[in-house]
């Protein structure tokens, strides 16, 4: 009997140890320091986004891992509350996740959010930026946000998120790298 027992928790074990290698990233996100990769994406309204076309602003671009998820939800209504801060610091707001346009627009609409949310379908972008989970059999865009400079470079790399207090965290990181370059 007693072996029966330790080999069902042997069995428990490894079945455990499978599912947790699966909920990995898919490669590592560019380093601080680095050209932020190139990327065009659509946004909830349809339109055509490229990092390309904020340069001369600071962009924080964070990926999240679902719309309408509770830490989803509360992260982009903090963005959103603080969108005059951004504005005030030259700075653009792009979210991204790898759902679709439709379900952003819906997203977009429900929370009254006005900043560009990205839908990477194809998951290469999240993949770029070392920002995809496997979970499982399902792909989720992981919880970082970069912020790149008005040269489009990558000033700071955030892999660990509290979506409670993230949007003042950007800011005050705003803040110390603009009065250290000259406020650009």
């Amino acid at each position: 009997m007693r072996f029966w027992i330790v080999l069902l928790f042997v069995a428990v074990g490894i079945v455990a140890v499978g599912i947790a290698a699966r909920a990995v990233f898919a490669g590592s996100p560019p380093e601080v320091g680095t050209t932020a990769p190139s990327f065009t994406l659509p946004s909830q309204d349809g339109s055509q986004i490229s990092l390309d076309q904020f340069r001369g602003q600071w962009v924080v671009l964070y990926f999240y891992p679902k719309d309408g998820t509770p830490g989803c939800t509360i992260e982009a209504h903090n963005f959103q509350r603080d969108q005059d801060q951004y504005v005030k610091r030259k700075a653009v707001v792009l979210g991204v996740s790898v759902d679709t346009t439709n379900s952003h627009k819906e997203f977009c609409s429900q929370q009254g959010l006005t900043f560009k949310l990205l839908a990477d379908t194809e998951h290469k972008v999240s993949t770029t930026y070392g920002s995809l989970m496997n979970f499982g059999v399902t792909q989720v865009a992981a919880r970082h946000t970069f912020l790149i400079n008005p040269e489009g470079k990558i000033e700071r790399v955030y892999t660990s998120v509290d979506p409670n207090k993230h949007s003042q965290e950007v800011l005050a990181a705003l803040d110390e790298l603009q009065k250290n370059s000259g406020a650009r």
